[in-house]
């Protein structure tokens, strides 16, 4: 059964309501059909809802308000779905109402007859004069609103007008529009009740310390009421670029891999370099440039740069509270192992019930995760804040190669969000920088291991060697990155901390991030489990 079959089973397009478009929110009975009788059936099957895996219990309206200009009105809506496992999510629906027959017919939320004239209500991003009312009123945002939907621009958002619009392409949990080509306008789905952490830091960076490396932040889109501040929308200028780095250095490890066979190389007699180490490119092993090549080396270092500039400007602030330095102290400690703690013993209980899913290597060492599951706890247990003499700032908090954009020999760092399963509080936590270098030295191990899955009929070599491999150039993937990016923060006097310091947060946030990754592998695509279990078994048994 199709979405618009549901829809029409579950309300006439004859019902009629007899207020005007611009007063119909003010009908309780609208309200009532609208959010029991229709909207259920059309939130879950869209990609940006986020409480597919609960189930859901009824909808409310928690706001509503207009976003409009001149005699345009739309409706924006602030929705509360509360689920039967006691919990709540909010998000955001603009809708519009439209008369033509022909238009959006894969995106109705509900057949409507307003006043006797029959038509549909929409998400109101389907229509590109809402589009252009948006766009509109950030352009010529004033800088002291005091309406409920508050409108900003920055100094840079100037001297345009409106030309076209179109959706960027699909997103899981939000949806980008693309203006003029030029520019990007991110409506955030899921909302929280405070300022986005992703407007946050993008006007930060762009707006207060000039970072280039990311796209400048034009506008915004906010909701203000008494204690509340909710961004549902972020305006920033459109990076030209050839892709994210993900697929970048999938194709660029597609190569290394492939050297393997063509070179004639004998993986038994690859040079290994010292585990979290550093080494400047000229101090890399001529068998290993051999092999991996020189442009993946001073790509890395490149993105290490970019790295460190971003850190660099995130811990030069000394005004802004939100964003000054921090030493860590006990509060933090405490806040740290309650949050791994749980997050960790909701990964065992995971894996005690998805052994059965797994073999091979991955089965291996799912049972070492077993059997040093005390050890791990452990791990996680011994942090003790008083050793520790570096600063905590405001991190990205979700830093991987999909987070970084490919423009020429340079990188854009994009979506500051944070983790999608940490709460908006936790994800404005100031935390060591080197919990971003941890997520992007997860996703260079994932992007090793999924070119071998992607790409194992193309190698001669047996899935173990290959992992062997994968595993030297991780190590000097790392190290080249760590002597580039430890050397610039230095310098700028960020203080990440003494040696054995930095290597502890290191494997200790290694630690928390391949853990993170188990349960959405066991819960999604069991296959990949392989991939933090083995730098779960890298970190304990090193």
């Amino acid at each position: 059964m199709t979405n618009k079959e549901t829809i029409d089973k579950a309300l006439p397009s004859s019902y009629n309501f007899n207020n005007k478009w611009e007063e119909l929110l003010e009908n309780k009975e609208f309200i009532k059909v609208f959010l029991s009788d229709v909207l259920e059936n059309y939130i879950v099957k869209q990609r940006w809802y986020g409480g597919k895996a609960s189930h859901l219990k009824y909808i409310e309206l928690a706001e509503s308000f207009r976003i409009q200009k001149d005699g345009e009105v739309y409706y924006g809506l602030i929705l509360e779905v509360n689920f039967d496992e006691s919990f709540y999510q909010h998000y955001f629906l603009p809708i519009a109402f439209v008369s033509d027959e022909s238009f959006a017919q894969d995106d109705r939320i509900l057949p409507i007859s307003i006043q006797n004239q029959e038509g549909f209500i929409i998400d109101a991003i389907n229509l590109e004069a809402f589009r252009k009312v948006v766009f509109e009123r950030i352009l010529t945002a004033i800088p002291k609103d005091k309406t409920l939907v508050r409108y900003h621009k920055s100094e840079l958002f100037k001297d345009c007008k409106y030309e076209s619009s179109r959706y960027m392409g699909l997103e899981q949990s939000n949806t980008s529009i693309v203006y003029n080509e030029k520019y990007v306008l991110k409506f955030f789905r899921r909302i929280y009740s405070d300022r986005n952490p992703d407007y946050e830091m993008s006007r930060f960076l762009s707006d207060k310390k000039d970072f280039k490396n990311t796209p400048a932040y034009l506008g915004s889109v906010q909701i203000k009421d008494q204690d509340i501040n909710i961004t549902i929308g972020l305006m920033q200028e459109m990076v030209e670029n050839q892709g994210d780095a993900w697929e970048y250095m999938l194709t660029e490890f597609h190569k290394v891999f492939s050297n393997l066979e063509y070179k004639r190389i004998d993986i038994s007699q690859l040079p290994k370099t010292e585990d979290y180490g550093h080494l400047k490119i000229s101090d890399v092993p001529a068998q290993i440039i051999d092999w991996v090549g020189l442009n993946v080396f001073t790509k890395i270092q490149t993105l290490a740069k970019r790295t460190a500039e971003m850190h660099i400007a995130l811990g030069s602030e000394f005004e802004d509270t939100a964003f000054t330095p921090s030493h860590f102290n006990g509060d933090y400690e405490v806040w740290l192992k309650n949050r791994l703690l749980y997050q960790f013993q909701n990964r065992l209980n995971t894996i005690e019930n998805s052994l059965h899913k797994l073999d091979g290597l991955a089965l291996e060492l799912a049972n070492e995760f077993l059997e040093k599951k005390n050890l791990i706890r452990k791990r996680f247990v011994d942090f003790d804040w008083t050793k520790l003499k570096g600063e905590r700032i405001r991190v990205h908090g979700d830093y991987h190669l999909g987070q970084i954009l490919v423009k020429d020999d340079d990188f854009y760092i994009l979506d500051f969000e944070g983790e999608p399963e940490s709460t908006i509080r936790d994800r404005k936590v100031k935390q060591p920088p080197l919990k971003d270098i941890a997520g992007l030295f997860r996703s260079f191990h994932y992007a090793i291991y999924a070119t071998i899955f992607n790409n194992s009929e193309f190698y001669k070599q047996n899935q173990e060697h290959l992992f062997e491999a994968g595993e030297i150039l991780y190590q000097y993937l790392k190290s080249v990155f760590l002597e580039t990016y430890v050397t610039n923060v230095q310098e700028a006097n960020l203080n990440i901390g003494y040696s054995k310091e930095r290597i502890f947060l290191l494997k200790y946030s290694l630690l928390e991030k391949a853990v993170y990754e188990l349960g959405y592998e066991l819960n999604s695509r069991p296959r990949w489990a392989v991939i933090p279990l083995k730098g779960i078994s890298n970190i304990i048994n090193n």
